[in-house]
């Protein structure tokens, strides 16, 4: 590995999608809030040690902070008050040295520019060169400008972010082979055990995760709607509670065989895959259906009812059969697609 390179494997789309969703270019982050630049980087660091002991953290990467080289200049009061020179002064020297400094103005008929004055580059690019800028005191005396003033060159911030008028720094991470919402808890529980945050520092989770929440937030309160909203159909059919509630209790047994698919492909119960559960729940309920009103049927002329059931049964095994491989059939190249498909177009009149 690099010293202070982080090394990153994305897709452009993927990481762009990201940001758009969530403003991170990661599949979850943690945006740590707070004042001091340098506790912010102790907690950043933290946290991301907290992610790279959780089992399926890849990607890991903390926005940068420091790593920008800056020229600091403290003048030294009491030195200058020897000499006998102002602030001002020394203040003016450094501008014109490092930036530059408006000493006229310019006219060109309407048009006015101002005339700076600046050290040419080779004074102004090496540190040794501006402390050995000199300074002329009162007295006449030429004063090295390192007499007067600390020069040196620190580690400075590269980059200062804001988010809702507060400094922020994001620590993000992707996560391979293991579910996101499952990923996100066990961070979760490190940090709130091991991190200790200073009084005015918060920590905000974002990423695809809080989708996912959104999502299996409303399908907890959709399902039981339906479910309800399913039933008084049934009772409505059969005129029953007891053949509506019958087909009812066919929802947790068709979801035995997704279940275990899930477990044999090392899948995770994910939004695509809740949806899929429901998809199943209603072709077991119209199979229900069909097979319920013909033994239904069979009763009303008469039948006992266990001759009902075992007639019932293999009269409506093909229909039940074909109905459910029929669906099986429809979801299996939405299963297996990879490709991004093909447009029909109307072929030219000739």
């Amino acid at each position: 590995m690099l010293p202070d390179v982080q090394i990153v494997m994305n897709q452009p789309i993927a990481q762009r999608v990201d940001e758009m969703v969530t403003g991170v270019l990661s599949q979850m982050a943690v945006k740590v809030f707070g004042d001091d630049l340098g506790e912010l980087r102790r907690i950043s660091e933290q946290v991301a040690r907290m992610m790279r002991e959780v089992p399926g953290a890849s990607d890991i990467r903390v926005e940068r902070l420091s790593g920008q080289q800056t020229l600091t200049i403290e003048i030294d009061r009491k030195a200058i008050a020897r000499y006998g020179i102002n602030v001002a002064d020394v203040q003016d020297l450094i501008e014109i040295a490092v930036g530059g400094k408006v000493v006229r103005q310019l006219y060109e008929g309407e048009r006015r520019f101002g005339i700076a004055l600046r050290y040419p580059e080779e004074r102004r690019n090496s540190i040794e060169a501006i402390r050995g800028a000199t300074l002329r005191s009162p007295d006449c005396f030429t004063v090295p400008l390192h007499t007067v003033a600390d020069i040196r060159l620190v580690d400075g911030p590269a980059q200062i972010s804001r988010e809702s008028g507060r400094r922020r720094v994001v620590v993000g991470a992707n996560v391979e082979g293991r579910d996101l919402g499952g990923f996100v808890d066990e961070v979760r529980a490190r940090v709130a055990a091991k991190v200790r945050l200073p009084e005015g520092y918060s920590l905000s989770w974002v990423g695809q995760f809080e989708n996912m929440q959104r999502a299996l937030l409303s399908l907890t309160t959709i399902v039981p709607v339906v479910i309800v909203a399913i039933f008084f159909l049934l009772f409505l059919l059969f005129d029953s509670v007891k053949l509506a509630g019958l087909i009812i209790l066919i929802l947790p047994f068709a979801s035995v065989g997704g279940v275990l698919a899930l477990f044999l492909i090392r899948e995770y119960l994910s939004v695509p895959a809740s949806v899929g559960f429901i998809a199943l729940w209603g072709i077991a309920v119209l199979n229900g259906v069909v097979l319920v009103s013909y033994i239904r049927k069979l009763r009303d002329t008469g039948m006992a009812v266990a001759d009902a059931v075992r007639k019932g049964c293999a009269q409506r095994f093909r229909p039940v059969m074909m109905m459910a491989t029929v669906a099986m059939l429809g979801l299996a190249p939405f299963l297996f697609a990879s490709g991004r498909g093909f447009r029909a177009t109307a072929a030219p009149s000739s």
